[in-house]
């Protein structure tokens, strides 16, 4: 009768160690899956703002990575998934920044060129007409 009641205390201490394992993995959101949203959300935002025209090489490499973090996950590599999502959100970011860097230094030129006609214009209508 000992013996039965071990083998049944022990049973149900293995089962209650299986379900709380399993309620922990399945409470646990999915890290890669999350990073992998991330750094699509910064690859959009980064394809707005110029990037395929201001920054191909970044973005290219940030699809990449994309693409490599998609892989890992769907092949239950957890890690390299993480990693490389991580370093996709990263390029991304980086894309999305040198658009703007280029645009802005877009915009400083065109302003020093309306500045250096202005001046222009400026010191030939201060000069006295010539007859």
């Amino acid at each position: 009768m000992l013996l039965k009641i071990s083998r049944l205390t022990k049973g149900t201490a293995v089962c209650a160690a299986v379900i709380f394992g399993a309620a922990a993995c399945a409470s646990a959101p999915p890290v890669p899956l999350e990073k992998i949203a991330v750094a699509k959300a910064s690859l959009q935002r980064a394809e707005q703002s110029g990037a395929p025209e201001l920054a191909p090489v970044e973005l290219a490499n940030a699809r990449d990575k994309l693409q490599r973090a998609e892989k890992a996950a769907a092949d239950h590599d957890s890690q390299p998934a993480t990693m490389w999502a991580d370093q996709a959100n990263v390029d991304a970011q980086l894309a999305e920044a040198t658009a703007e860097q280029h645009r802005a230094h877009k915009a400083a030129m065109e302003f020093d060129a309306s500045m250096q006609a202005l001046r222009q214009e400026s010191q030939r209508s201060s000069q006295p007409p010539t007859q």
